[in-house]
Order: structure tokens, then sequence, then C-alpha cells
């Protein structure tokens, strides 16, 4: 891989951070200064200042699209769990949830540490849904949706709403309690029948089939790392 490369999987720094190290002659390559454009391998000894940097396990972070009944856990002997369903070669988990009967985006990873750093309520992740319910709706739902609606004993954080058609609506939420959105559309006399999560911070479902899976493209990957503050921006 690329010099620049090897820094942001390791989740050192950026690829433009790392061209600056390299270009400085901070870098050095088996013992000789790193040029841009330099190709390594894990046999190689990669050092910034005299100091060696390890090849570790790089993180692995994947974008799939459940399909219903799909069920959200890493646990082997539930029918049709996520884990099983991808057949990854890598030990990986789910980030967050997605109910059994919802489908759309949902990412897994190996790397522990990113997970709650992405679902902590206070950094304010947006996750955007296309929902349909079971008949039609006026203003006041949406209205009363976007302010917030009392489950499980306390009120939802306000939200972004918008009409797609008589019954069917997108919403943009920064939290994710237990089936939020159903409970939410249930408080209102509503019942959910089709919910699909398009989006997950910067990060959709676009390009991928129902069922198939597909590692992060590097610019994904690097604004991800950039949004928990892995990476300088």
């Amino acid at each position: 891989m690329r010099i620049n490369k090897f820094f942001t999987e390791q989740g050192i720094c950026s690829r433009r951070e790392a061209d600056r190290l390299v270009e400085s002659g901070l870098i050095t390559i088996n013992g000789r200064v790193a040029k841009l454009g330099d190709q390594v391998e894990p046999s190689d000894v990669i050092a910034r200042e005299g100091q060696v940097l390890p090849w570790g396990r790089a993180p692995l972070y994947i974008k799939y699209h459940k399909p219903v009944g799909v069920t959200t856990t890493s646990e082997s002997h539930v029918p049709r769990n996520i884990i099983a369903e991808i057949g990854h070669a890598e030990r990986i988990f789910p980030i967050g949830r997605l109910d059994k009967d919802s489908s759309g985006l949902i990412l897994l990873t190996n790397d522990g540490d990113i997970v709650n750093e992405i679902l902590r309520t206070e950094f304010g992740h947006e996750r955007e849904y296309l929902v349909r319910v079971d008949r039609p709706f006026d203003q006041a739902f949406l209205d009363h949706m976007a302010e917030g609606v009392v489950i499980l004993g306390s009120r939802t954080k306000p939200c972004r709403m918008s009409r797609v058609g008589r019954d069917r609506f997108r919403i943009v939420l920064t939290e994710g309690r237990n089936r939020q959105i159903r409970r939410m559309c249930q408080a209102l006399g509503y019942r959910v029948i089709m919910l699909h999560r398009t989006r997950i911070m910067h990060i959709t479902v676009d390009g991928l089939g129902t069922g198939e899976w597909k590692e992060l493209m590097s610019q994904e990957r690097e604004q991800l790392l950039k949004a928990v503050g892995r990476l300088q921006v």
C-alpha cells in the first residue's frame, strides 16, 4: 500500500497529514527517508522521527444493507444472525442495532473503541430513515414527531421530518432508543409497516443491494475517523 494509506489504515492521521509528514522528511522506511508515493508492506520498518510505527491489525469498517428478517446480534445460535449472514473471515460485530423487522444500513467493525464514539447521544451523529405508516397523516403528525414524543418515560430529542407521500416520511434522528421510531408513531396512534435506514452520518446505503456488504471506501473511512476525533482535519 502507499505510505500515506498506511497512516490512515493504522488510524494515525489523515492522508493529507501523512503527506505533510513525508514531505517534511520525518518518515523513514527501513532507515531511508520516505518519499511521496512510496509503497510499503508489513515486512517494512516504518518510523516517525526515529520511533517505529508498528503494523497492527488494521481496523475494519463494513457497511451492510440488512434485509428484513436478519437479527442484529453476534450470538451464533440465533437464526439468521447478522454475523452469519455476512460471513466475514474477521471477527466483527455490529455498531448499534436495526430491528429484525427493519431494513437498511448498518455498520460493522472489529474496532471496539469506535462503537461508543459513534453511538453516544451527545455527539449528535445523524441517522436517516424512510418510514411508511398504516394510514395517511397530516402536518400536525409531522410537527409533533419533529418536536419530540414521550416514549419510555421521557421525551425524544427534536428531529427533522419531511413528507415523502400520503403515508410515508423521512426522519433524521440524533439518538437511538430501543425501537424509537416505532414507539414514537405508536404514541401518536400510527403503526409502522415499513422502516428502512438510508444513512448513518455521511455513509449511505446507496449502491448496496439488499443483503450486500462492502468495506468503507477510503474517503468514507477517513471522514468517519475525523467525525469521531480519531484523525486531525
